[in-house]
């Protein structure tokens, strides 16, 4: 049993039992994500197109399933349970992406030859990542959240340390994944990926004394009771999980059913949000979530803005930046690492201006930092475009332009995604918080698969002779369209929030 006076800067041990589970996680995830554009394009020969579209496609299953997954954690599993089921998928999920079978080739013609089995086996491993996340990603904020009572002014400083350990195991997987799979095969690099979630794994085990009672199963009893044949609840959800899992390795190959499912999961997901603030809210319960689905909302433009480092910004920074360093080239992938080292530089600067702020009664509210957030993001983009301008005689762009980009984005995220899980958290009614997270993925889900749209907007031909001609002017195409994006719905959120601010009742 945890000593309940027992505190760790200020925070509970068990949140950074989570903040370890977390950080080998998303080691393996952005290892893994940071190769994956790469990996289809070079390796199996996939074009643009359909490069930036799977990579939309498949992280928008990622952040779309946790909907699900929530749900499944708040009326039966509990969010301790629910986590053990999806790091155990994604393991394996993790691990079978190290099979990459044969390379694609292209004969005189142009016509692709691909390893047709080798990708049945990859995209079945993308399944067992799916599912995996989406019983991990939103319940394992939510044990978070969890934590902290109602008005604890340490939560989003709980929120930002916990950050803190996405962002170190992001930083350290580019890095390593992304060397290993770039100059010694790409199993290597996925194979990595998978021995972090093993490692993420077994700390969250080690660590379950922390947080029982916290993240337990609304009905025990219930859970366990059988219904076929002797198998119980638990069980059964178990099998429907597994079975879930080949449906997803279907889906994640057709991007219109991916498209589909993410709208129709959009209208149910706002449709049980009116109809549980109709019928089951109180007044303040009824406004803070009018308030928290226009955040969730505008947090679509500023992910669809952020998700370009992995399709269109590593491609940028593959084909077109310098990478040379004191004679040596650098792996394009790793650029992706700066994002969380400004994050892991900048997140306490973050927490320590946010508790400051609080003591003078002048800490932003969420919208404010909603807005913030979005115009920065703009503004990172608006740096590349400089770049474009002043690319060299040997059309390269100097990369200071891709770090200053990357450290404003960052910046960005800082004011937008632990604002955000802190939100959820704090404004959703507690009968629903884990849908809730659930709703926070699933417009990250949507955001994604925008961010793959978009990202078509620079495809380059590679297999045309003079493609790195066309290269830049694509690239700063888009780039523009993203700036504008980013200064006009940031600048929105700003104008409206005195008007919203009102139904968030803070000081209730």
């Amino acid at each position: 049993m945890e000593n309940t006076e027992r505190r760790i800067f200020g925070h509970s041990p068990g949140l950074f039992v989570l903040f370890a589970t977390e950080m080998w996680e998303r080691f393996s995830f952005y290892g893994m994500k940071a190769l994956l554009i790469f990996y289809l394009t070079k390796y199996h020969l996939f074009t643009d197109d359909a490069g930036n579209i799977l990579v939309g496609s498949y992280a928008a299953m990622v952040y779309a399933f946790p909907v699900i997954g929530g749900y499944v954690a708040d009326k039966y599993l509990g969010f301790r349970k629910a986590v053990l089921l999806g790091g155990i998928l994604l393991v394996l999920g993790h691990l079978g992406m190290a099979f990459e079978g044969s390379a694609a080739s292209r004969d005189t013609a142009g016509v692709v030859t691909q390893d047709n089995f080798a990708l049945q086996v990859f995209y079945f491993s993308m399944a067992l990542i799916i599912v995996g996340v989406g019983f991990l990603k939103g319940n394992i904020s939510s044990i978070v959240g969890s934590l902290y009572e109602e008005g604890d002014d340490r939560r989003d400083s709980g929120f930002t340390i916990f950050y803190m350990g996405i962002n170190m195991g992001s930083f350290f997987a580019t890095l390593l994944c992304g060397w290993l799979g770039e100059n010694y095969g790409w199993n290597y690099g996925f194979g990595a990926a998978g021995i972090g979630m093993f490692f993420g794994l077994l700390v969250f085990m080690w660590g379950q004394k922390y947080f029982k009672g916290k993240a337990e199963p609304p009905d025990l009893a219930y859970l366990q009771t059988s219904i076929f044949g002797g198998i119980s609840r638990e069980w059964v959800i178990y099998i429907l999980a597994i079975l879930f899992v080949f449906v997803s390795w279907g889906i994640v190959q057709n991007h219109t059913i991916v498209e589909m499912i993410l709208i129709a999961a959009s209208i149910a997901a706002l449709v049980r949000i009116i109809y549980f603030a109709i019928n089951k809210a109180t007044k303040i319960e009824r406004d803070r979530l009018f308030v928290l689905t226009i955040l969730i909302i505008f947090s679509v433009i500023f992910w669809a803005l952020f998700e370009q480092a992995y399709t269109s910004m590593n491609l940028f920074a593959d084909r077109v930046i310098d990478r040379t360093v004191f004679g040596k080239e650098l792996p394009a992938s790793w650029f992706l690492s700066l994002n969380a080292l400004f994050i892991i530089l900048f997140a306490p600067v973050f927490a320590w201006i946010w508790v400051e702020l609080e003591k003078f009664n002048k800490n932003p509210n969420a919208l404010n930092k909603f807005g913030l957030g979005i115009v920065l993001a703009g503004i990172g983009f608006g740096f590349l475009v400089l770049g474009c301008k002043g690319v060299s005689e040997g059309g390269q762009v100097a990369p200071i332009y891709l770090v200053l980009a990357y450290a404003f984005h960052s910046w960005g995220e800082l004011c937008v995604s632990p604002v955000g899980l802190s939100s959820v958290t704090r404004y959703s009614p507690v009968r629903i918080v884990g849908f809730m997270m659930g709703v926070w993925f699933l417009a990250t889900a949507g955001a994604e698969y925008i961010a793959g749209l978009l990202a078509k907007i620079a495809s380059v031909d590679t297999s045309a002779p003079d493609s790195a001609n066309g290269a830049v002017g694509a690239y700063e195409n888009l780039f523009s369209i993203l700036f504008y994006m980013g200064l006009i719905f940031g600048g929105v959120l700003l104008a409206i929030t005195p008007f919203l601010k009102r139904f968030l009742h803070d000081k209730e």
